[in-house]
């Protein structure tokens, strides 16, 4: 039996190399569209068919096609542009409409597998041991942060397009490991009060919950899904994915102070003058939320393996340490996004 053929966009990018590398790792022939021809060596040497092409560029669509096999079973979509959202989602819908449509003329509906996030459903607010405390699943009420929205009402469109291809949704939770994406924030604020030997200011309650996963299990998770025997029982649904369980702010700034050998863990309320001084980007600790993922670990069987980040802070701080150290781009990516989530320090 000829192994299944996979496309996956921002292949270079954050979610999108951890997918195209599980992929890999699952057996498919996984080709990666990239933006730069200087990235091809290094998708090459993962085993990864480098399809160098734009996205926000329609007219170079054709081009895409011609370097991809006539039939696709699954394309991933990982790339997003939060700061000018819709233009680029158009975009990728024209491409996947152009990639769907081809692949079913030549006999391969694929399965289109088009990411957005649990911050869709918004805050929760979610406080470890309160009463009546659950989880968002896929049947709660979106209510997205204002900055989100966009990506929360455009994503859903993606099942409009089923005369293409099948549509999937899924909505990972906040992702960690290798260069760290958001979370590279716990790191650079440690290092500082370090140096300074002064304390974590922290405006939220200690038992705040902190989810995420590792990004190495979210790209599994898409694997799963495209995997799944039954294609009835993935196409037209949407999947969160998540940890195997939460953690608390205090688990995880303990666990920070303990590695950086930081003096003190100072929780103050709002309304306390020295929380003014509040170190922290918008909606790494103070947007709890727990996100539950049944429904992709009943259908499929996947479930998350690596430590979770307070269980292993020392090995994630090690790896992005190593990303900065050999400039990996997707460090430098995150740069900007808190300024645009409201960040004003």
């Amino acid at each position: 039996m000829a192994p299944k053929v996979v496309l996956v966009t921002g292949a270079t990018g954050y979610i999108g190399s951890a997918v195209a590398r599980a992929f890999v790792r699952a057996g498919w022939i996984t080709y990666g569209l990239i933006r730069s021809e200087s990235a091809k060596t290094r998708l090459a040497a993962e085993e990864i068919l480098p399809v160098v092409g734009s996205i926000d560029d329609v007219d170079s669509h054709g081009a895409i096609l011609e370097s991809v096999p006539p039939t696709l079973d699954a394309i991933v979509s990982t790339t997003e542009d939060i700061t000018n959202y819709v233009p680029h989602y158009n975009n990728i819908i024209h491409l996947l409409r152009t990639l769907g449509l081809a692949s079913s003329k030549n006999g391969v509906r694929p399965l289109v597998i088009f990411t957005s996030g649990c911050k869709d459903y918004g805050v929760g607010p979610h406080y470890h041991g309160d009463p009546g405390l659950a989880p968002h699943t896929e049947e709660s009420p979106l209510n997205p942060p204002a900055v989100l929205a966009p990506r929360t009402i455009h994503a859903q469109k993606i099942f409009d397009h089923k005369d293409a291809f099948a549509p999937v949704l899924v909505r990972p939770i906040n992702v960690f490991g290798r260069a760290s994406s958001y979370y590279q924030h716990f790191f650079k604020l440690a290092e500082k009060l370090s140096a300074a030997q002064k304390p974590l200011i922290v405006n939220v309650p200690p038992n705040s919950v902190s989810q995420a996963v590792h990004v190495d299990d979210c790209g599994d998770a898409y694997v799963a899904l495209a995997s799944h025997p039954n294609r009835n029982e993935v196409e037209g649904q949407v999947f969160n994915i998540s940890a195997r369980r939460y953690e608390t702010v205090d688990e995880v700034l303990n666990s920070l102070a303990a590695e950086y050998g930081i003096p003190e863990i100072k929780y103050v309320d709002p309304s306390d003058p020295s929380a003014q001084e509040n170190p922290w980007p918008p909606m790494l600790l103070d947007f709890p939320q727990w996100t539950g993922d049944e429904k992709i670990r009943k259908l499929t069987g996947w479930s998350d393996h690596r430590p979770l980040f307070s269980e292993a802070l020392q090995v994630y701080r090690v790896a992005y340490e190593a990303a900065v150290a050999i400039r990996d781009h997707n460090v430098e990516t995150i740069q900007n996004l808190g300024s645009f989530l409201g960040d004003k320090k």
